[in-house]
């Protein structure tokens, strides 16, 4: 089981600000990760589709003899988490609750801002965590569109960016909430852009680093991390849209680690 990899699936290439965080912690652990570039966005789908694009990829992976699924994507997560769970005997992880509980334990007023896409923020997958959690916090949602768009091309601080982020974080910011989750894993690789709007008193939140926690508990716990190797770990990249633009952008978001990328075309 140690030696098994672990399966990450996404959109596109936001998954990969989540992966990073995976590899930093878990440098020994071999993975497979499955963007799903040539249907994004996810975002402004119908549930329906999301599911049945989800289940997809996680069958794929499962094809990979994947020791655990990591559904690095909120809007996946936000509707397909507990089919997944129910489906697959492996853990199955998303990225909304580790996102939350980050921005609880950096809250000092009790305002939190969640940013997601559309989807999501229609689902009320965060504003019913939040209220699992008992924590009585006061919690804004703003959907932003073409944030994630703006970064599958590559453009994260452009002055189109920017003017697009001050229209669509005004009711977060307007909310004066002092903590902002970034609900979508696409939002990280825009946090200087939206940090300068917000200001820089107010915190944001990636669910990357919490999400990489999780894994490590959950695999340590079980006994399934894998020790230091002669070989490295094998990591290997899946994508669904076009292989040079996979690679180039995600040599940028991501690091040297993106060699190995395969294509995948959907029937």
């Amino acid at each position: 089981m140690s030696d098994r990899p672990i399966g990450v699936i996404d959109s596109g290439l936001g998954g990969l600000t989540v992966l990073r965080a995976l590899i930093d912690l878990l440098p020994n652990e071999p993975v497979v990760y499955f963007g799903d570039t040539g249907r994004f966005p996810y975002g402004p789908k119908p549930d329906r589709d999301v599911v049945k694009y989800v289940f997809e990829m996680a069958d794929l992976l499962a094809e990979q003899d994947t020791k655990m699924l990591v559904v690095a994507c909120n809007r996946a997560s936000s509707v397909a988490l507990d089919a997944l769970r129910d489906a697959y005997d492996i853990p199955v992880i998303g990225v909304i609750e580790p996102g939350l509980r980050a921005a609880i334990c950096a809250t000092e007023s009790g305002r939190i801002g969640v940013i997601g896409t559309v989807g999501t923020i229609a689902s009320g997958a965060y504003q019913r965590a939040a209220e699992a959690t008992g924590a009585g916090i006061e919690l804004t949602c703003a959907a932003c569109p073409g944030f994630a768009e703006f970064v599958e091309v590559g453009d994260v601080d452009s002055e189109e960016v920017h003017v697009l982020a001050e229209r669509l974080l005004a009711p977060v910011r307007d909310a004066g909430v002092d903590t902002l989750v970034l609900g979508c894993t696409h939002y990280p690789l825009l946090a200087r852009t939206i940090g300068d709007v917000m200001g820089r008193e107010v915190v944001l939140v990636s669910s990357a680093d919490e999400t990489a926690f999780e894994t490590r508990t959950l695999l340590g716990g079980a006994g399934h991390t894998r020790g230091r190797g002669a070989e490295p770990p094998r990591r290997v990249f899946v994508t669904s849209g076009d292989l040079a633009t996979f690679r180039t952008l995600g040599a940028r978001f991501l690091g040297p680690e993106v060699e190995n990328v395969e294509a995948w075309e959907w029937s």
